[in-house]
């Protein structure tokens, strides 16, 4: 499901074009190996959480979530408190919510704490987590998929001044990775406390952003809550019950997540659930299964062909594995056409339906003409 999920984006990244969404899957396909995102963020058969580590009983046992990144960020605590960010609880909706408090954000202790380019790999170790934890967790919750996010980021404080050279880099490095690499994941973006200083500025930062994104950002003053509480609901979901509240108190709430030095510093919603956990698990080992009985049968012709054709040596392993990472490729890019032919089967059974719909309201309106009564507006 999640990869499917990942080919719709793809399509609807490119408006359902299949040449478009092919060669941009295909450019994420290469740089997901040039950039070694499968050794920034390895997970198998265990889940990622923060503050690490973490023991959690359950009805079966004991989970406890351990980190197995090959690319270690021993930096998180200090970034976490001079750049407040992260994840907690959910929108009405169920999508998961992220939180930013930007007029907060340290940037000289930041550039102390980390560099740029181990930021960015960071952001892209959690854009990893949420795609493939807490969209599931959350869609379980939600019993309905789920796969974009609901962002709220506070500005209050902010202004040209904050845009420095640092500043600039850094949003427009996370901001390339996320429009080319992970599209269509927003929801919407809730920009708060903005006042006339960060007004100008976002002047600026529109030029970065394309359109598509520009029309999920609603930027709010100081009185905000109300639009916050038509998509956020204040108590907790079924499946969140570790929070007081979906909001944190410092944007209305009451949730202050003070066994965790803060709500940002928490990363609470359904995926830190134990019987959700559970049940990711043993999908994630039927998936494993299913995937080994699918290989094994490759395997053993590929040992037949080994000691048929004897030491290939180095080149000729070289040659085996670009040829599987071809097949590889080549099986997602038939998966990314099998989902635009099932769309657009979709798609036309939709007009169908409303070219059946309109023949139906015209017929209806002839009797009403008939009977001397006035028109519909179709």
């Amino acid at each position: 499901m999640a990869f499917y999920a990942m080919l719709v984006r793809f399509l609807r990244m490119r408006d359902f074009d299949l040449s478009k969404a092919k060669d941009t899957f295909v450019k994420y396909l290469k740089w997901r190996e040039e950039y070694g995102v499968d050794a920034i963020l390895k997970v198998k058969n265990e889940f990622i959480c923060r503050p690490l580590p973490l023991s959690v009983n359950s009805s079966r046992g004991s989970f406890v979530w351990n980190s197995v990144q090959e690319f270690k960020f021993e930096e998180y605590g200090e970034v976490k408190k001079c750049y407040p960010h992260g994840y907690h609880g959910v929108d009405r909706n169920g999508r998961p919510i992220y939180i930013e408090r930007v007029g907060m954000v340290d940037l000289n202790s930041l550039v102390q704490a980390t560099t740029v380019d181990r930021f960015v790999r960071y952001h892209v170790s959690e854009q990893e987590k949420t795609l493939n934890f807490r969209f599931p967790a959350c869609s379980i919750a939600a019993k309905r998929h789920i796969a974009s996010i609901t962002s709220i980021l506070d500005v209050k404080g902010v202004g040209m001044s904050n845009f420095s050279k640092t500043a600039r880099c850094l949003f427009v490095e996370i901001q390339k990775i996320d429009s080319n690499y992970y599209p269509e994941i927003l929801n919407r973006l809730f920009i708060i406390n903005a006042g006339n200083g960060f007004k100008m500025l976002w002047k600026a930062l529109m030029a970065f952003l394309d359109a598509r994104t520009l029309a999920k950002i609603h930027v709010l003053g100081y009185d905000y809550l109300s639009k916050l509480l038509e998509v956020i609901d204040q108590s907790t979901a079924e499946f969140s019950y570790f929070l007081n509240s979906n909001l944190p108190s410092f944007l209305g709430g009451n949730c202050t997540c003070s066994d965790y030095d803060g709500c940002l510093f928490s990363d609470q919603g359904p995926w830190k659930n134990p019987e959700i956990l559970e049940m990711l698990e043993s999908a994630s080992m039927m998936e494993e299964m299913y995937d080994s009985e699918a290989n094994s049968d490759a395997a053993s012709e590929e040992a037949m062909g080994t000691t048929q054709n004897g030491d290939r040596g180095a080149d000729g392993e070289h040659d085996q594995k670009t040829e599987a990472a071809g097949k590889t490729e080549a099986q997602k890019i038939h998966a990314l056409q099998v989902a635009l032919m099932d769309t657009n089967k979709e798609i036309q059974a939709l007009k169908t339906a409303l070219d059946s719909t309109k023949t139906v309201l015209e017929r209806l309106e002839q009797h009403i003409k008939a009977l001397g009564g006035g028109s519909l507006s179709l």
